[in-house]
């Protein structure tokens, strides 16, 4: 089946009033974008990012729309009409309500392309001298590669970008049979089950978002891995004691592919949480404050072995400072 895309540009005094209006019209599965929920994700978000780029500030400002799908049909058609007419007459009961632009666009959208065309930007990835990561709707070629099947669409990381094929290379290099590692931030699961994939004895992965949980897991299930070898768990280990205490230590890498600022919060904390000669891999550092954070590291007791950048991001990985 196709579909109608509508879109409905306005001001932010004029959502509540555009959603009635089509609400009476039938019409009330609507989406809504609007750059006072962005500018508040931002606020409440501001451990998950480093920068925001100008540009999508510039296109967030004064932005307001309301979205709406119907069949593109007659129905559909006749619908879209309405919404045209219900607008002129919502201008004039409205005349003292901004209402912005009031600029009404129409799409057409076939069912595929909601539902399966972004996959179509996924391809296997090779990664090092041993890793391959593979959309799990694909079949990929025999190869003498190990293989780590992911989902994409259950989002939070799939191995596309810089900053996590920079840990993934690193994990190609570093993990030989039997590790102990610890995902911190795990997203996806992208990293510890790539770990494992390659040879870690057990792995780790706490995120701060609880979705990522299940996501893991589905992640590890499609690549055989169980619950006995994997362990996902939610929280901030900063600030929660008790998950902190169900980490425990001795890991063998540490892996942290986050953002400057909770590097910066973890580094103090990464001493306990590895085993002797242990690694931490740590990625998803802006250039601009690649030094910031190595000075961190050093601060905290951690040596730099080796600094890898791609893309404008940086990675490190690091080891306690062996003293005399």
């Amino acid at each position: 089946m196709n579909w109608l895309q509508l879109c409905i540009d306005t001001a932010p005094t004029g959502l509540e009033p555009l959603e009635a209006m089509l609400s009476s019209l039938g019409i009330d599965s609507v989406e809504i974008e609007d750059e006072g929920d962005f500018q508040a994700f931002l606020t409440q978000n501001q451990a998950c990012w480093d920068y925001v780029d100008d540009a999508l500030l510039a296109e967030k400002r004064g932005k307001c729309r309301v979205k709406c799908y119907l069949t593109d049909d007659e129905n559909g058609w006749s619908q879209t009409a309405s919404v045209r007419l219900a607008m002129e007459e919502l201008k004039k009961t409205c005349s003292g309500v901004d209402l912005g632009p009031m600029i009404l666009t129409v799409d057409h959208v076939a069912n595929e392309d909601w539902e399966n065309n972004w996959k179509q930007y996924y391809r296997p990835i090779e990664i090092g001298t041993r890793l391959l990561i593979v959309p799990e709707w694909l079949e990929a070629e025999e190869t003498d590669r190990v293989t780590l099947r992911l989902d994409p669409g259950l989002a939070f990381g799939t191995g596309s970008h810089a900053t996590t094929r920079m840990c993934l290379a690193q994990l190609d290099k570093r993990i030989r049979g039997g590790e102990r590692v610890l995902d911190l931030g795990c997203g996806s699961g992208i990293l510890s089950i790539a770990a494992l994939r390659l040879g870690a004895r057990e792995a780790v992965a706490c995120d701060i978002d609880e979705k990522a949980a299940d996501v893991a897991y589905e992640n590890a299930a499609l690549n055989g891995i169980g619950r006995d070898a994997y362990r996902v768990l939610h929280g901030d280990i900063l600030k929660d004691h008790a998950l902190r205490a169900a980490i425990g230590g001795g890991y063998d890498v540490v892996l942290a592919n986050i953002v400057a600022d909770v590097i910066l919060a973890l580094a103090p904390a990464v001493g306990g949480l590895l085993a002797e000669d242990g690694v931490f891999l740590c990625s998803g550092i802006i250039d601009e404050r690649a030094e910031e954070v190595r000075a961190g590291l050093a601060a905290a007791g951690l040596e730099v072995l080796e600094t890898q950048a791609e893309e404008g991001w940086y990675a490190f990985a690091a080891r306690c400072e062996r003293r005399a």
